[in-house]
């Protein structure tokens, strides 16, 4: 119990400072937990797809249309996976997402395909969790939430409003 509420304090405290003044504001979502959001998408990560391939094509449009790199790594077989997706679905996100990200989807399987995506930004080992969000700025290729990259594994758990805060904090010009 006492890990518990541990966490829920460190998640708590996490996503207040997500938010910051600087970052474009998060939609306000109409949801109040993840039981009511709308489920549109159970096979959200193509298997088939040449994940370097979806990557490069994502980073050139970044690049062209001065936007982050957004590189969402999961498997389709994981709830938290399609949560984060669908909520990226819901109108009001969907607008969020397309004014300040590129999206590439990639498929990991259950932790043994594409290990060189992770690869390319440092991280070379076994992913802690999916789904695994990397922001990476386009001129720089660099991630930009490095510590922050497994925040949403327990995406199933938290409010939509939580994810749509931790994806709004790295528009922010510098976040930390």
């Amino acid at each position: 119990m006492r890990k518990l509420a541990a966490t829920l304090f460190t998640a708590t405290a996490f996503f207040s400072l997500a938010a910051t003044a600087s970052a474009a504001p998060a939609p306000k979502l109409p949801y109040t937990s993840m039981a009511e959001l709308p489920i549109v998408s159970m096979q959200v990560y193509d298997e088939k797809a040449n994940a370097d391939r979806v990557v490069d094509d994502a980073m050139a449009r970044a690049k062209k249309n001065h936007k982050l790199l957004l590189i969402d790594m999961g498997g389709n077989w994981c709830p938290d996976c399609v949560v984060l997706h669908n909520l990226m679905l819901v109108p009001s996100m969907a607008k969020f997402m397309d004014a300040h990200y590129e999206v590439a989807m990639v498929d990991v399987g259950k932790f043994d395909r594409n290990p060189q995506i992770g690869a390319r930004y440092g991280y070379n080992t076994r992913l802690k969790g999916v789904p695994t969000i990397l922001v990476v700025d386009p001129q720089t290729n660099k991630v930009i939430n490095g510590e922050q990259v497994f925040a949403l594994s327990n995406a199933g758990h938290q409010t939509p409003q939580d994810l749509a805060d931790y994806l709004a904090r790295w528009t922010e010009p510098n976040p930390s």
